[in-house]
C-alpha cells in the first residue's frame, strides 16, 4: 500500500502514470462514446451506461414521504442525463429508518412517491425529448443495526459484533427469527407498491452493514437465518422469491451488493478469513450465481462500511482518518470487484462503482474498463450530488469540468451522521453549507474515530 495523498492530478496521462506505479491494472480510455450506448435490459432501453447512485438526502417527512429537498435532488438528477436513477434507500418499516427523515413507502403516503416519480421522468423529458426515459429503481432498506427512526438510535441487530460498537448498547436488541420471517412479507408489500407506483425494478439493499448484509456476515448467529451459507443467504433469497412469486415477474429485482466488509473475520464478509485486509469473493461471488438463479438480472457492487471504515466504499481527500492507502488503490479495489463479479457471473448486468474520486477522469477509467467488458454500467454517488450534469456533460463530448466535480472532502457524509438534510456543501453551498456550519458546531459526528487502527 502506498500513503495517502490528495487528488492533485493536473491530466489523464499523469492520473494513468500514477496508477502503473502503484502497480493497478486499470484501463483509461479518451473515447467515453461507449457511456452513450443504450443497454437493453429486462425488457426496457436503458437510454445510456451512467447511473446516478442512491444517495439518501435525509429530507424526507417525518411520516416518511418525500419532502421539498428530495423532489429538488431527483429533479437535479433527472435532468442530468443518467440513463439509470436509482432511488435512495427507502425503509420497508417505520422503524427500520436509519433517521427520522428517511423515506418510508406505505399506503399512506403513496401519492407523494407518485409525485417523486412523476417528476424525474417529466423533467427528463423536458431536457432531453418525448422519446427519454431513465431506467427506474427503488432500493428498500432495513436499517438493522444503524435504525434511527427517532432522536436517538434503536439499533436492531443480526448478531452482536465487537467491532461494529452500537452507539448505546442499553437501545440494542437482536432481531428474532420470527421478526425476520414476517420482514420477508413487509419486503414484498413494499415490491408490489414499487411496482404499482411505477418504477422499473426494486433492489434489495444488501450492502453498508444495514440489516441483509449485516445477515451476509453473521457466521455466529444460531438458527435459520445465520451460521452457515445458507442460512446466512437465506434471508435475501427469500425476499426475492417471494417478490416474484408475488409479481409473478412484473416486478424486476435488483440487488446492491457489499462484496467486501473489510471487517475481521469471522464477523466480516468476503474477506480472508487470516485478514480481513484482504478480500475473498468465494461467497460474494457464489450469492451472485444464486441470486442470477433466482431471477435477480442486475447487480450493484460495493464495498465497506460508511460508519466504520469509509474509505473503503468511498475513497476520499479528507475524512475521519487517514487511511493507510492511496486512495486510487480504494477506487481500483471497487472496480476490480465489479470486474470479477461480471467475469465470474457474465449473464448478470453488473453496475461499477468508485469513480467519484477521479473527477472528470472518472469518465475515462469508466469508458476504459467498460470497452474491457469489466461491467455493463457505470455509478456515481457523491458525484451526483455535486454535479448532477455529470452525465449530459459527459454525453455531449465536452466531458466533465474540474470546477463542478465533487471534491470528495466528506461533508455529505458528516452532514448525514449529524442529523442533517444532505447535499453537496462544496457545489451547492448556498443550501447546504449554512446546515454544514450549523451542525459543525453542535454534536459530534458518529463515525467511528478507532477505526484507523484496524483498516
Amino acid at each position: 500500500m502506498a500513503e495517502h495523498e490528495r487528488f492533485h492530478f493536473s491530466s489523464l496521462e499523469e492520473l494513468s502514470n500514477t496508477a502503473v506505479s502503484l502497480g493497478l491494472k486499470l484501463p483509461f480510455s479518451d473515447d467515453t462514446g461507449i457511456l452513450g450506448e443504450q443497454y437493453e435490459f429486462d425488457g426496457a432501453v436503458i437510454p445510456n451506461r451512467l447511473a446516478v447512485q442512491p444517495m439518501e438526502g435525509c429530507d424526507g417527512t417525518y411520516g416518511g414521504e418525500p419532502g421539498d429537498l428530495t423532489i429538488r435532488r431527483y429533479r437535479r438528477f433527472a435532468s442530468g442525463g443518467a440513463g439509470l436513477l436509482w432511488f435512495e434507500a427507502t425503509a420497508v418499516t417505520g422503524d427500520a429508518r436509519a433517521n427520522p427523515r428517511q423515506l418510508f413507502l406505505n399506503w399512506e403516503n403513496f401519492s407523494g412517491f407518485q409525485r417523486l416519480l412523476e417528476t424525474a421522468r417529466n423533467e427528463a423529458v423536458k431536457r432531453f425529448g418525448e422519446d427519454t426515459k431513465p431506467f427506474t429503481i427503488l432500493q428498500l432498506t432495513h436499517s438493522g443495526r444503524y435504525s434511527r427512526p427517532v432522536s436517538e438510535p434503536r439499533p436492531i441487530i443480526e448478531v452482536y459484533n465487537p467491532y461494529l460498537p452500537m452507539p448505546d448498547a442499553s437501545t440494542c436488541r437482536i432481531i428474532t427469527d420470527s421478526e425476520l420471517e414476517s420482514l420477508e412479507d413487509i419486503y414484498v408489500e413494499a415490491a408490489l407498491m414499487a411496482g404499482e407506483l411505477g418504477f422499473d425494478a426494486v433492489d434489495i439493499k444488501s450492502c453498508h452493514r444495514y440489516l441483509i448484509s449485516g445477515l451476509l456476515g453473521a457466521h455466529l448467529r444460531e438458527g435459520p437465518y445465520g451460521g452457515d451459507f445458507e442460512g446466512r443467504t437465506r434471508f435475501l433469497l427469500n425476499i426475492v422469491d417471494k417478490i416474484n412469486q408475488a409479481s409473478k415477474g412484473t416486478v424486476s429485482v435488483a440487488v446492491r451488493l457489499n462484496v467486501y466488509d473489510a471487517i475481521p473475520y469471522p464477523y466480516g464478509w468476503g474477506v480472508d478469513e487470516k485478514d480481513h485486509r484482504r478480500p475473498d469473493l468465494f461467497e460474494p461471488v457464489r450469492l451472485v450465481r444464486l441470486l442470477s438463479k433466482h431471477g435477480v438480472r442486475l447487480v450493484n457492487i460495493t464495498a465497506g462500511n460508511p460508519y466504520y471504515n469509509p474509505h473503503v466504499n468511498r475513497p476520499y481527500d479528507t475524512g475521519p482518518y487517514v487511511p493507510v492507502e492511496h486512495p486510487l488503490e480504494g477506487v481500483a479495489r471497487m472496480i476490480t470487484f465489479a470486474r470479477d463479479v461480471k467475469r465470474a457471473v457474465p449473464k448478470v448486468t453488473v453496475v461499477a462503482s468508485g469513480f467519484s474520486w477521479l473527477r472528470e477522469f472518472g469518465a475515462a477509467v469508466a469508458a476504459g474498463c467498460m470497452r474491457e467488458g469489466w461491467f455493463d454500467i457505470a455509478g456515481f454517488g457523491r458525484q451526483a450530488f455535486a454535479y448532477p450534469d455529470f452525465a449530459a456533460d459527459i454525453l455531449d463530448g465536452g466531458g466533465m469540468k474540474r470546477k463542478r466535480c465533487c471534491i470528495a472532502c466528506g461533508k455529505c457524509s458528516e452532514i448525514m451522521r449529524r442529523g442533517g438534510t444532505t447535499g453537496c456543501v462544496i457545489r451547492d453551498s448556498g443550501l447546504y453549507a449554512p446546515i454544514y456550519q450549523e451542525l459543525s458546531e453542535g454534536k459530534p459526528s458518529l463515525v467511528s474515530h478507532h477505526v484507523a487502527e484496524h483498516v
